[in-house]
């Protein structure tokens, strides 16, 4: 075999390659593909493996058909009561009409920035006409609702099915942020202080009730003691008065140690006659002073 003939078999072999490289394309199974020719859409495949275009004259583009994230920029809303919150809202979707999506955006990139203006409006929408107490309570399910369906029928239009849509977080801007927690520092500040002159005049009220009732408890002790005292004081001078009814000698000797406990003390000194009458009782038992 001559070698012209090698040659041409060589370029023949050369030239199928790049025709079958031109002319087959594969489609993975997460993915769907449009095949274009001169940019104009002429099938669309959805099934994955190993398919079939023009060569040089066809070209593919690929999307994925999976459940995709859209997470556009925080928005800041205006709220019916006119409070300015920022929020973060997001979307699932996927691209279930590959044709549209292409003639609507072209690219998931286009398709980002389009849509995430769309739902960024939606949520500004709906949350326009609510206020801030409305996001904290059981409406905000109803909302989200609401939030939804404007999203849905405007993803029909680029092809593409919502799945889902959610608020990530919805915060206070900085400035109104601090505002808010310095007017919610004065408030309890001022609820603190109001609860300590409440306590202080609730302590003032029991210590004076307090204070009366211990005069009181106090004086009725007192005037308890008294009577009790002068009970006692009478009972031992009716005994005493029977005593010396009975024994003259025995109350004279009963008076006379009263006299020697005032009288004697420790460290006491007394001068005194030792025929004093006071230490009469010193001398003999019955008191008799002797001559």
């Amino acid at each position: 075999m001559s070698k012209l003939v090698l040659g041409i078999i060589g370029a023949v072999v050369i030239v199928t390659g790049i025709v079958a490289a031109s002319a087959l394309f594969t489609v993975d199974q997460a993915a769907q593909a449009i095949v274009m020719q001169f940019g104009d859409p002429k099938r669309v495949i959805r099934e994955p493996g190993l398919h079939v275009k023009l060569p040089f004259l066809q070209n593919a583009v690929f999307y994925d058909k999976r459940i995709l994230d859209l997470d556009p920029p925080t928005a800041e809303i205006i709220l019916a009561d006119q409070k300015r919150i920022n929020v973060d809202s997001f979307a699932r979707y996927r691209i279930v009409d590959p044709l549209q999506f292409y003639k609507s955006v072209r690219t998931e990139t286009g398709f980002r920035s389009s849509f995430g203006g769309i739902l960024n409006s939606s949520v500004r929408n709906v949350l326009g006409l609510m206020g801030l107490p409305d996001l904290l309570s059981e409406k905000r399910d109803s909302i989200m609702r609401d939030i939804k369906e404007t999203v849905v029928i405007a993803g029909k239009g680029f092809g593409v099915e919502v799945i889902d849509v959610r608020i990530g977080r919805t915060d206070l801007p900085e400035d109104i942020s601090k505002n808010v927690f310095d007017r919610m520092r004065s408030e309890r500040e001022r609820e603190a202080n109001l609860l300590r002159a409440e306590g202080d005049e609730l302590k003032q009220r029991l210590t004076a009730d307090a204070d009366r009732q211990k005069t009181f408890i106090l004086a009725a002790a007192q005037k308890q003691s008294e009577i009790l005292r002068g009970e006692g004081e009478g009972a031992r001078t009716k005994i005493l008065n029977d005593a010396f009814g009975k024994d003259e000698e025995f109350f004279s000797l009963y008076r006379s140690l009263e006299a020697y406990e005032q009288a004697f003390g420790e460290g006491t000194t007394m001068i005194l006659s030792p025929d004093s009458e006071f230490f009469r009782y010193f001398g003999s038992l019955p008191g008799v002073t002797k001559k």
